[in-house]
């Protein structure tokens, strides 16, 4: 029989904390020209793609952005009402399925939208997809008229209803001169495409350049959305930048200490005996490792919070267990609750400090969480919520 109660490890998400982050982004957003449209790809980045809707829905969001076919399903199934981007490349083979549960897509390429026009029955709705820069995907925009052009041939195609255009920033992250240039520059050769296929008269609802960095460190009214995503969730778009906007973080990561014990001089833990005792030491082990999407690559150089204080992790990291120096701390015992991610007292870990020090960035901490740990929801009106 399944146990429902995640006595072994859990990822808290505190929707209190998402909303308060959502109204203060949304208040940032001062000129009321641009509206908010929510990330909620990849599981809501780890948090859950549903809960997260639903909460921003009765916020009055309407706009939602996501990465592909099942995930646009996934929001449509689970009561979202809004309009639904996919923000990338789909196949083809789902036009019809996008016309018939009203989810926006991206065309690419010319191609790309010549191939969904000879597999839609019925229209499609589109954004098409410029890059400026990026060097992933879309029609290039260093042509102005050549890329008007292609945005009016695909506009005429049958079942093909373009309502928006946009792009996407490199380093709208960075605060490095050249960089700054170079998001300006992108910007400006967006609007310079977007001014010319209007000329040819290609309407779009809408137009958006704004990420989570850009809407931070580059806002621009302009542009009609602003997609917001890692900051929707507490995080940083760059651990090292300051953001103008008061936000926390709405996932932790807890677990217990299932055992603990005693090592003598000598004594090594782990695998690969990186760790070696140079005295008695008190270790707990904690049941969470990399299957549970907590990086090896921390084995060493990471912490946890244990009433309330700093123990360092010793040893590599295991698939399911990992261990911890609690010499310092009085009264360790099996049972006792472990914070991986989140708060203890005064005492905080942020997936953005666990990235820095693995080198990557706090998007890839939340979104690599496993789906064996089970997610609780907290705080605000969600019926799911403690």
């Amino acid at each position: 029989m399944k146990n429902e109660f995640p006595n072994r490890i859990r990822a808290e998400i505190d929707l209190g904390a998402a909303e308060k982050n959502f109204n203060a982004l949304k208040g940032f957003l001062y000129d009321g020209f641009t509206k908010p449209a929510c990330v909620v790809k990849a599981d809501g980045y780890g948090h859950g793609d549903l809960q997260l809707m639903s909460l921003y829905q009765r916020l009055g969001v309407d706009f939602f952005c996501v990465s592909n076919t099942n995930e646009a399903l996934r929001l449509r199934d689970g009561g979202c009402t809004g309009d639904i981007l996919i923000l990338s490349w789909f196949s083809p083979d789902d036009a019809d399925v996008l016309s018939e549960n009203n989810i926006i897509g991206t065309v690419v390429s010319r191609e790309h939208a010549a191939a969904l026009s000879g597999k839609a029955s019925k229209p499609v709705r589109v954004h098409i997809k410029v890059d400026t820069g990026m060097g992933r995907v879309g029609l290039t925009a260093d042509d102005p008229e050549q890329f008007a052009a292609e945005a009016a041939e695909i506009a005429s195609m049958p079942n093909i209803s373009v309502e928006g255009v946009f792009t996407h920033f490199a380093v709208a992250d960075s605060r490095v001169e050249s960089d700054v240039a170079y998001t300006e520059n992108q910007k400006l050769k967006f609007l310079d495409a977007v001014n010319a296929a209007e000329r040819l008269g290609v309407r779009f609802k809408h137009m958006h350049f704004l990420n989570s960095a850009a809407t931070m460190y580059s806002y621009d009214s302009r542009s009609t959305l602003a997609r917001l995503g890692i900051v929707l969730y507490g995080l940083r778009p760059a651990y090292s930048l300051h953001i103008p906007v008061a936000i926390e973080p709405v996932m932790s990561l807890k677990t217990v200490v299932s055992h603990v014990k005693t090592v003598h001089k000598g004594d090594s833990v782990s695998y690969g005996r990186t760790f070696t005792a140079d005295g008695d030491r008190v270790i707990a082990t904690v049941p969470c490792g990399y299957a549970d999407g907590y990086p090896r690559l921390l084995s060493g150089n990471c912490e946890a919070l244990i009433r309330g204080k700093r123990a360092k992790g010793v040893g590599k990291i295991c698939m399911d267990q990992m261990m911890f120096d609690v010499t310092k701390i009085d009264g360790v015992s099996a049972g006792d609750e472990v914070t991986l991610i989140g708060r203890d007292g005064s005492e905080v870990i942020s997936a953005d400090v666990l990235a820095e020090a693995c080198g990557t960035i706090g998007y890839e901490i939340v979104c690599g969480i496993s789906k064996r740990v089970p997610r609780v929801y907290i705080g605000g009106d969600d019926p799911e919520a403690d």
